[in-house]
């Protein structure tokens, strides 16, 4: 019997084996740099939310001072102060029939 049908000495040709390692090396390979772009895009995800954060904060005070200014005491000081408006006297208000 030859010592390459022997079924305790099965042996692997060395070409199959580089391919195997190099296939095994590809893969490995891919891993690492999907691992690197996930934590990339983590860090990413976590400036933009930091970022929409900080706009949502600006937003809810910049609906504070709209509603501080929108305040009908607010425009009527306005009013007067910046356009010299007053509110007329009932004789001089008038009421139009359509």
């Amino acid at each position: 019997m030859s010592r390459n049908s022997s079924p305790q000495t099965a042996r692997v040709p060395v070409r199959t084996l580089s391919v195997l390692l190099l296939l095994v090396t590809v893969s490995a390979l891919g891993v690492v740099y999907a691992k690197h772009q996930s934590r990339k895009l983590f860090v990413e995800l976590q400036s933009l939310q930091k970022t929409r954060d900080a706009m949502d904060i600006e937003w809810g005070q910049l609906q504070l001072e709209q509603g501080t200014l929108a305040t009908h005491g607010r425009v009527e000081e306005t009013a007067g102060a910046k356009l010299g408006m007053v509110i007329p006297d009932a004789n001089q208000v008038v009421i139009l029939q359509p």
